[in-house]
């Protein structure tokens, strides 16, 4: 695309959306992080865009699947697919150096699995960074300063939460609760309530639209008429949801994401909370977005919480400006 071969590329591995930065031209790429293969002999049909379009739509001898699931590797092979094709849409056939975020949960084995798709997908060399530090240098926060702060970045697949001070994770939490989980909470709600069925698409159109972190605040909220498949008769049907059904759905899964925030901060120093409740919480990824969340965050621990510029692309720009260190990782390999 851009026909340049020498640049180094940060990349959001996310397990809703892929997102590549290219040094010194910032976002080239935003991507839906599934694939479309043929059921038959596993070749690629289509990836990113195209196959998100076919998800709950593709005939018997194609699948559309997401294989990246709670922020790590479910499918080698077609990571590896998905990232080469990413890579050669943004740098074209060069051999870039990758760095690469994860949760900062994952395990040795997984970090491995992360760095080898990406070589076999064509990259140079490869290097790690953990996501919440990655969301904290794109929020703009002094992650090198003697200064605590504190990021929750909540994406598709895995929230991650750290409290982070002279340029290392002081205490952090990563859980498998996320948008994704949000989406199922709400399927799973809908079928149970109201006795239909609902695909992920219109799940996540809901959490999107009318979705809050606070069931009382989302009385205030307009409702929404969806469609699906009534499990009774099978047949089409349409109802209207409140936004009171969509807090509801997805309280508990805001709730365990509180016990994450608590835990945290519970294990960090007197000096470093003294200095996230003077600068706060910064909120970070998809989940940031979800309506009324700063609120009940800040409510249940009693430290302000803000919403950081373009929430999404945090993790992106972080990967992305770490990339002036590759001299200290290649050091440190």
């Amino acid at each position: 695309m851009f026909g340049i071969r020498s640049r180094n590329v940060g990349i959001d591995l996310g397990t809703a959306n892929t997102i590549v930065y290219l040094e010194n031209k910032g976002i080239v790429l935003r991507e839906p992080s599934v694939v479309a293969k043929k059921v038959a002999d596993g070749e690629v049909v289509a990836v990113g865009q195209e196959a998100q379009a076919m998800i709950g739509r593709t005939p018997g001898s194609i699948r559309a699947i997401r294989p990246m699931k709670d922020g790590v590797i479910a499918d080698y092979d077609t990571t590896a697919s998905m990232i080469k094709y990413f890579l050669q849409k943004s740098v074209g056939n060069g051999h870039p150096s990758v760095m690469i975020c994860v949760p900062s949960g994952v395990t040795e084995v997984e970090k491995r699995a992360v760095i080898e798709a990406a070589e076999h997908a064509g990259a140079r060399e490869a290097y790690l960074i953990e996501e919440p530090f990655a969301a904290a240098i794109g929020a703009g926060l002094p992650v090198m300063d003697p200064t605590g702060s504190m990021v929750v970045d909540i994406g598709g697949g895995t929230t991650d939460v750290a409290t982070i001070s002279l340029g290392g994770i002081v205490s952090s939490r990563s859980i498998r609760m996320a948008g994704d989980k949000f989406d199922e909470s709400i399927i799973a709600y809908i079928r149970q309530k109201f006795n239909m069925l609902i695909g992920e698409r219109t799940a996540e159109q809901l959490k999107m639209e009318i979705g809050s972190a606070s069931i009382a605040a989302a009385e205030e909220i307009k409702g929404m008429s969806i469609r699906g498949r009534d499990l009774v008769s099978g047949l089409p049907k349409t109802i209207e949801l409140t936004a009171v059904d969509i807090a509801t759905a997805i309280h508990e899964d805001i709730e365990e994401i509180m016990v994450a925030i608590k835990e945290t901060l519970e294990e960090t120093s007197p000096e470093i909370s003294a200095d996230v409740i003077d600068h706060g919480i910064v909120l970070t990824g998809g989940g940031a977005l979800l309506k009324n969340l700063p609120e009940v965050i800040s409510d249940s621990t009693r430290v302000p919480v803000f919403v950081a510029q373009a929430p999404l692309d945090c993790v992106a720009i972080g990967t992305g400006e770490s990339l002036q260190n590759l001299d200290v990782m290649r050091n440190h390999k």
